[in-house]
């Protein structure tokens, strides 16, 4: 593996992203290794529920959405996952969906299914939460093409505000975080600096320092998660435009 395959994305905390990068698993192309099994794998846990809701709109029921994506992933799990698939462009967000198109399409067989419970289970996926998850996104559902664009966007910045949250409590600055977080994801005017200085028993000005901070991080970390599904950083601000897109 190259250096330029190997080099993390550089967020000022450390190879928090070293593991888990796209370039990892496609610098081992098919020749699977420790490292890239792993990437892969922490890459499909984030993202795996996208999938479950695409194949619950191709009008498949709950239960077999559930043996469908786990039987998928098994599948992809396996060695030579890239062998005669298209890289999609290098990015993994195209690649895991053409990969279960296909996989739809050409490979399950009824016959051979294998149902939940009995055999290898390759991910462990929350599927209690998949359903009820599934039924709220299902609100003027668009095409599951640009469902699962917008899901994965979802998705995306869930595992953003997760990491933040993590440095943020790891800093000692957890309460500061839950004060604040609405400041990243609500419109303006849900809250005002002066309510959340008053809530925090802080000074106005330093809760604005304190918001403009965490916006900052929290831009560093998007741009950093979202180049960890690419296999080229310069497509960040391509791909960011196209998932923030999705909820247009």
């Amino acid at each position: 593996m190259t250096s330029e395959h190997s080099t993390p994305v550089s967020t000022g905390r450390g190879d928090i992203f070293a593991t888990t990068h796209w370039t990892v698993v496609l610098a081992a192309g098919n020749r699977s290794t420790p490292q890239s099994d792993g990437a892969l794998e922490e890459l499909c846990r984030t993202y795996w529920f996208p999938l479950y809701a695409y194949v619950r709109r191709r009008g498949h029921t709950k239960e077999d959405a559930e043996d469908l994506t786990q039987a998928f992933f098994a599948r992809f799990l396996e060695k030579n996952y890239l062998d005669g698939l298209s890289v999609e462009r290098g990015r993994f967000r195209a690649f895991l969906l053409a990969s279960l198109k296909y996989f739809l399409a050409n490979e399950w067989d009824k016959s051979q299914r294998q149902k939940r419970g009995g055999g290898a289970v390759p991910l462990s996926l929350d599927w209690q939460t998949a359903d009820t998850q599934f039924q709220v996104a299902a609100t003027n559902e668009p095409s599951p093409d640009k469902a699962f664009d917008r899901e994965w966007a979802l998705a995306l910045l869930a595992k953003v505000i997760e990491r933040l949250q993590n440095e943020c409590a790891a800093d000692g600055k957890a309460n500061l975080f839950e004060q604040l977080k609405i400041f990243l994801t609500a419109g303006k005017g849900v809250l005002s600096h002066a309510d959340a200085a008053k809530i925090l028993n802080m000074d106005e000005t330093a809760v604005r320092v304190a918001v403009h901070r965490l916006r900052k991080r929290y831009r560093i970390l998007l741009r950093a998660e979202i180049s960890q599904t690419l296999a080229d950083e310069s497509q960040v601000d391509e791909e960011m435009q196209a998932l923030f897109g999705a909820f247009g």
